[in-house]
């Protein structure tokens, strides 16, 4: 990649997944942290990462709400959100799709396919 670490924002209300992805992927990517959807939001105006890993179930805004509200803003629209969760029903999925996901994965989740997902959508994001 010709530019300096892609920026990735967690979203997740529990602090031992944030920490687990970041310390996975802080070597390769600058990694970015919110607890919930509001916090999501905030950080993606102001720091506009390159992809968004984004859980469902959450305080104050849930992820679906937050999808939505990131896709609905024409300067953060581009960016990925990968949505992930603990629950692993199609209707979910379709749920994500209809609020502007572009990835699900559910947890606990296999680290290489969270991998491969992240570089898919930063290489399209190209």
């Amino acid at each position: 990649m010709n530019k300096d670490k892609d920026k990735i924002l967690i979203v997740d209300d529990e602090q031992n997944i944030r920490s687990l992805i970041k310390s996975i992927f802080s070597r390769e990517y600058h990694v970015m942290e919110a607890c919930n959807g509001e916090e999501a939001i905030v950080v993606a105006r102001t720091q506009k990462p390159d992809l968004i890993l984004m859980d469902i179930m959450m305080p104050n805004i849930d992820g679906y709400m937050a999808c939505y509200t990131i896709k609905s803003d024409p300067e953060l629209k581009k960016i990925p959100v990968i949505m992930i969760t603990g629950i692993n029903h199609e209707l979910n999925k379709k749920l994500g799709q209809r609020f502007g996901a572009d990835g699900y994965l559910t947890k606990p989740f296999n680290l290489q396919e969270l991998q491969d997902m992240i570089e898919k959508f930063l290489l399209i994001s190209w």
